[in-house]
């Protein structure tokens, strides 16, 4: 491995650790030359490679940066930690495993995305479901905001903010 700050090719591991369920080695290494540390992650290749097929019909391999950038985007500015972005992608993408298809429609990751932001934070889930579901006017906004409404209990029982 080579150190991102001297670009030696001598190091050794300090420490490894398994993460994301053991899917994932964290190994925190010291480079020999300048004695900095740094940490990488080995991930398993999955065997199965998973081919995503788009809106348009077009057939793209699977990339899970694209789930992670979409959720970013819809937890900006919200109390949503880095770690639990990656812990929604991780659930995602198991799910997607586990159905054992090698071609998966994106609508389907976009609704095992959209179900597990609903748990996480409903403001980001809310900005999610208007890309995801493609909200055509405010009405379907609005109506999607009251029925994430109506699952809180409100002190004073009041369940709908605006009427549609």
């Amino acid at each position: 491995m080579r150190c991102p700050f001297c670009k030696e090719d001598s190091d050794r591991v300090i420490d490894s650790r398994s993460s994301e369920g053991g899917r994932i080695i964290r190994r925190r290494r010291q480079c020999s030359a300048c004695k900095r540390r740094f940490t990488t992650y080995e991930r398993i290749e999955e065997t199965v490679k998973l081919t995503i097929i788009k809106k348009d019909g077009s057939r793209v391999p699977y990339d899970r940066q694209k789930i992670i950038a979409g959720v970013q985007k819809a937890c900006y500015k919200r109390p949503v930690a880095m770690a639990q972005i990656l812990a929604l992608t991780e659930d995602v993408e198991e799910q997607l495993f586990r159905e054992g298809k090698q071609e998966i429609a994106t609508q389907r990751i976009g609704a095992l995305t959209v179900e597990r932001l609903r748990r996480l934070d409903r403001v980001a889930y809310i900005r999610y479901a208007s890309v995801y579901r493609d909200f055509q006017d405010v009405n379907e906004f609005i109506a999607e905001a009251n029925e994430v409404l109506g699952e809180s209990i409100e002190p004073q029982g009041q369940k709908q903010l605006f009427d549609v």
